[in-house]
């Protein structure tokens, strides 16, 4: 099995992000431009990136004490398998700190998750720091 670790400071509290992150309905609203639509059905998100793929993924936790959501991809092409979480750790007045972990096979898969996750990272820093809003509806309770 291999991993992708990717660690991003972003400029806004702990919480803001929090807010934004466990909306888990609109990922395309705090990942875009990378993801372009979402759709949650159940504990079911379908997902379109940019590039005019489609992914269904399964939302596993959306845990408000860890600030961290857990998804697996259900139909990704060219993975076996895959499970990934994306966390909120505090880092001080105003800045957070976005870690997301990323466990797939098979291994060579790496070279195509690896700038989608990326991109999604960064992506989510410009979007929390230029107080880009998401929609408060798509949360989970």
């Amino acid at each position: 099995m291999a991993s992708i670790i990717r660690e991003t400071v972003v400029g806004v509290g702990a919480e803001q992000a929090w807010d934004a992150l466990r909306t888990v309905g609109a990922p395309h609203e705090l990942f875009a431009p990378v993801l372009t639509d979402g759709e949650l059905n159940g504990e079911t998100r379908r997902v379109t990136f940019a590039n005019g793929m489609v992914v269904n993924e399964r939302i596993i936790d959306v845990d408000d004490g860890m600030r961290r959501v857990a998804y697996s991809v259900l139909d990704a092409p060219g993975v076996r398998y895959h499970h990934a979480s994306m966390q909120v750790l505090e880092e001080g007045p105003g800045r957070c700190r976005f870690v997301w972990i990323t466990d797939f096979l098979p291994a060579d898969a790496g070279p195509a998750l690896t700038p989608l996750i990326e991109a999604g990272s960064a992506a989510l820093k410009t979007n929390l720091e230029a107080g880009k809003p998401v929609t408060a509806a798509t949360q989970v309770p």
